[in-house]
C-alpha cells in the first residue's frame, strides 16, 4: 500500500465502531438529513436492449453506474447502484442484504426498482425485513434484507439506501474500486471531520496494490475520485486474501506524522498493555512449577506447560460465556493471564497470552506476537492501522533458537503454526520492547501425507486390498479441528469423500478406523477397504490405472493458461504414495509408470518410480511443493510444471496375456 498525506489539518482519532459496521459500508447508504441523494437514472436504449457485455465477456451482470459519498462530519454515507443483469446468475444480485449494529446505526430509507427491457417499470413497495442475526447482553447485530421485484434476464436493477450512524465515531470509508462484476462508470467523495477529530494529526490514505496510481483528488473539504471500466474482483483459485490484490483506497486518521514513527508508537504502547496481561503473578508461578520438574530442560518446560495449556477450554471451539453464566460461576472479567489460569477456559488469544505468562514463570523467554492471519489479510506496514492485526502467538527463545508457537489453535503441535500464521506480519515484543517481524515460512517436510495401497487383482478385473493414509502438518490441524467443531463422524465423511475424489471409478471404500485424532503430536491415520472393479481385459490386454490415487485428481493451474493474479496455496507440502498390485496370474507386464524429469528447480518436484517382482508390481509416487506464495509472473513456469505432473498423473499399467501352453 502507498500513502500520501492529505492537504488537511491535523486530527485526533475518535473511538471507532467495530468491523460489523465496517460490512455496512460496502452494501448501505447512510444519510443525513437536508442532503440531496442521487435521482434515478432513466435508463438509455443501449442499456434496455444490452443482453451481453463486450468489456466484460460472460458477465452474469455489470454495474452500470456506481456512487458512495461518506460525510463524517454529519456521520452519514449514501450508496447508489444501477446493475444489468445479463443471465440467470445474475438475477440473483436482486437480494441485497445489509448487517448493521442495533443502537448504532438507523435506517430510514430504501428505495429501489425494476427496470424490464421493454422499459417497464417496478418499484419496490415491499417492506425489507429487518432479521437479529446475533444477540448478545449488550450488542445485537441485524441484517436488513430486501429483493427487488419481478427481476429477469435483461433487467436494470436501481436501489439507494439511507443510513445513519452515530454521531460519536469517526468512520473513515475504504472505497473498493473494484466490485464482483465489471464497474462501467463510479464516482466517490469523502467528507473528513477535520474539527471533531481533534488537533493533532493527519488525514491518510493508501491504495492497494502498492504503488498502484487511483488518482484522489483533493479540495479544501472533500476528496473525490471517479473511475470507468474497471474489471470485476480476480476469482481465480488460490489466491491470497483480496485485501492484498483488489484495487482500492482505503482512508484513515493517524496523529503519526510516518509509518516509522506510527509503528514506533504503537508498538510501545502495546508492549506495555501486553507486560501488565502477560506479568507471571504469584499464583502463575505457582501454577508453573507444578508442571515442571526441577531437571527439566528448557525445551521440556517449554513442552509440558505447552501440553497443560493447549487442554484448557478453547472457546473458538466451543463459545464464550454469557455475562450471566460467568456470574453464576462467579468467573471475573479476564483483565490478565492469572483470571484465564482460574477460568480455565479462554479465547485462543487469551490463552496464547496465558502461556507466554506461564513461560515466563518458569524462567523461560517468552514473548507474544500480534499479527494478522494470512487467510484474512496480509499485514502492510505501510497501512498505518492496528486493526489488520487480530492473532497472537508466541515466540520463544531456547539456547539459541526461536521456536514459534500457536498455543491459541486447538491440537496444533509444539513448534508448528496453524498455515494462516506463516508468512504473515504484526508486532513482536522483545526483550527491548517491540518490533514489527514477519513469521517464518513452513516447509514440504513438515507436512507430509502418505498413501499405501495394498490391492489384489482378478483375472476379471476386480479388485480387493486395504488403503493405508497418514496425514501430518496444516491439514492434520485442519481435519482434527473439523472433529472437534463438527464431531468425529464429519471427519470421517470429509476423509472417505477425499480418497473417493482420487482413486478409480467404481471403488467402495469403507472406513475401518482412525488413528491419533486427538494425538497433535503424530500424524493423523486412517485405514480402509477397498473394492471394486478396475476394468476388464479386453483381447490380450489388460489396461490398469497407473497411479491408484492420481486417477480422477484435479490438477490445479492446469486449465488456466494465463493469470495475473499472485497465488497462495497456504502451505508447502510433501506427498507419497505407494501402491502394491498383486496382478493375476497369466500376464506379463508391457508398461509401467516412470518419469525421468518432472522438476520445477527449486520448488517443486514429482518422481514416478515402478517395479516388478514375482507378479508383484509396486508403484512410487513422490511430490513436493516448497512454495507458498507466489508472484503472478512465476505462473508460466507453474502452469508448465502442472501441465507435466498432470501429464505423467495418467500413466496406465500395460499388462498382456501370456499365451496358453500348446498341448501335446
Amino acid at each position: 500500500m502507498t500513502d500520501s498525506v492529505g492537504t488537511f489539518p491535523a486530527v485526533q482519532l475518535r473511538p471507532r465502531r467495530g468491523l460489523q459496521l465496517c460490512a455496512l459500508l460496502l452494501l448501505a447508504s447512510w444519510f443525513a438529513p437536508g442532503v440531496a441523494l442521487a435521482q434515478f437514472q432513466n435508463p438509455t436504449p443501449d442499456e434496455l436492449k444490452m443482453t451481453s457485455d463486450p468489456q466484460a465477456p460472460g458477465a452474469a451482470a455489470v454495474y452500470l453506474y456506481r456512487e458512495e459519498k461518506t460525510d463524517d462530519p454529519h456521520s452519514f454515507v449514501t450508496i447508489y447502484e444501477r446493475v444489468k443483469v445479463l443471465t440467470e446468475k445474475g438475477k440473483s444480485l436482486a437480494t441485497v442484504s445489509i448487517p448493521y449494529e442495533k443502537g448504532m446505526a438507523k435506517i430510514s430509507r430504501i428505495e429501489g426498482r425494476t427496470i424490464h427491457a421493454d422499459g417497464t417499470v417496478i418499484p419496490l413497495t415491499a417492506k425489507p425485513d429487518d432479521l437479529v442475526s446475533v444477540k448478545e447482553k449488550g450488542f445485537q447485530e441485524d441484517t436488513i434484507v430486501f429483493t427487488l421485484p419481478s427481476v429477469e434476464v435483461g433487467s436494470i436493477l436501481e436501489y439507494r439506501l439511507t443510513i445513519r450512524y452515530d454521531d460519536n465515531w469517526l468512520i473513515p470509508p475504504t472505497w473498493d474500486i473494484q466490485q464482483a462484476y465489471y464497474v462501467h462508470k463510479a464516482h466517490y467523495e469523502f467528507d473528513p471531520d477535520m474539527v471533531g477529530a481533534g488537533e493533532k494529526g493527519r488525514l491518510m490514505w493508501g491504495t492497494t496494490p502498492a504503488g498502484l496510481n487511483i488518482p484522489v483528488v483533493t479540495s479544501p473539504n472533500k476528496l473525490t475520485l471517479d473511475v470507468a471500466d474497471i474489471p470485476a474482483t480476480p476469482d481465480d483459485d488460490s489466491m491470497p486474501p483480496l485485501n492484498t490484490i483488489r484495487e482500492r483506497v482505503e482512508f484513515y486518521y493517524t496523529s503519526e506524522i510516518n509509518g516509522a514513527e506510527y509503528w514506533k508508537n504503537q508498538c510501545i504502547f502495546w508492549s506495555k498493555g501486553m507486560e501488565g496481561f502477560a506479568n507471571p503473578s504469584a499464583g502463575l508461578k505457582s501454577a508453573a512449577a507444578g508442571m515442571i520438574a526441577p531437571g527439566d530442560t528448557d525445551e521440556q518446560k517449554a513442552r509440558k506447560i505447552y501440553d497443560v495449556v493447549t487442554k484448557l477450554e478453547n472457546t473458538m471451539f466451543t463459545r464464550e460465556k454469557s455475562k450471566q453464566e460467568q456470574k453464576k460461576e462467579k468467573l471475573k472479567e479476564i483483565r490478565k493471564a492469572e483470571d484465564v489460569w482460574k477460568d480455565q477456559s479462554g479465547t485462543p488469544n487469551q490463552i496464547a497470552l496465558l502461556y507466554v505468562a506461564l513461560a515466563r514463570a518458569a524462567g523461560l523467554k517468552a514473548w507474544p506476537m500480534w499479527l494478522a492471519p494470512r487467510d484474512e489479510r496480509i499485514f502492510s506496514p505501510l497501512h498505518f492501522s492496528i486493526d489488520q492485526l487480530s492473532d497472537f502467538i508466541v515466540v520463544l527463545e531456547i539456547d539459541g533458537k526461536t521456536i514459534y508457537l500457536d498455543p491459541g489453535q486447538k491440537v496444533c503441535g509444539f513448534g508448528q503454526l496453524a498455515w494462516q500464521h506463516t508468512l504473515t506480519g504484526g508486532m513482536q515484543m522483545n526483550e527491548g520492547g517491540a518490533k514489527l517481524a514477519v513469521t517464518p515460512a513452513d516447509t514440504y517436510k513438515n507436512n507430509l501425507t502418505v498413501r499405501a495401497a495394498e490391492l489384489t487383482v482378478d483375472p476379471q478385473g476386480g479388485v480387493t486390498g486395504t488403503v493405508h493414509i497418514e496425514i501430518g502438518g496444516a491439514e492434520a490441524v485442519e481435519l482434527r479441528q473439523v472433529a472437534i467443531e463438527d464431531g468425529p463422524d464429519e471427519l470421517k465423511k470429509k476423509t472417505i469423500e477425499a480418497v473417493l475424489d482420487d482413486v478409480p471409478d467404481g471403488m467402495q471404500i469403507d472406513l475401518d478406523h482412525f488413528d491419533h485424532v486427538d494425538d497433535y503430536e503424530s500424524r493423523l491415520v486412517a485405514e480402509f477397504k477397498v473394492s471394486g472393479s478396475l476394468g476388464a481385459p479386453a483381447g490380450k490386454y489388460f489396461i490398469l490405472p497407473g497411479l491408484f490415487f492420481e486417477t480422477r485428481a484435479k490438477h490445479p493451474f492446469v486449465a488456466q493458461a494465463k493469470r495475473t493474479t499472485p497465488i497462495d496455496v497456504h502451505f508447502p507440502r510433501l506427498d507419497k504414495d505407494m501402491v502394491t498390485y498383486h496382478l493375476p496370474d497369466g500376464y506379463t507386464v508391457e508398461g509401467t509408470p516412470k518419469t525421468d524429469d518432472v522438476n520445477w528447480p527449486g520448488s517443486a518436484m514429482l518422481k514416478i518410480d515402478s517395479g516388478m517382482q514375482n507378479n508383484v508390481l509396486n508403484v512410487t509416487r513422490l511430490f513436493a511443493r516448497n512454495y507458498t506464495l507466489l508472484n503472478a509472473d512465476t505462473y508460466p513456469a507453474l502452469h508448465d510444471f502442472y501441465l507435466k505432473l498432470a501429464q505423467a498423473d495418467q500413466q496406465q499399467i500395460v499388462l498382456t496375456r501370456t499365451a496358453a501352453p500348446k498341448g501335446n
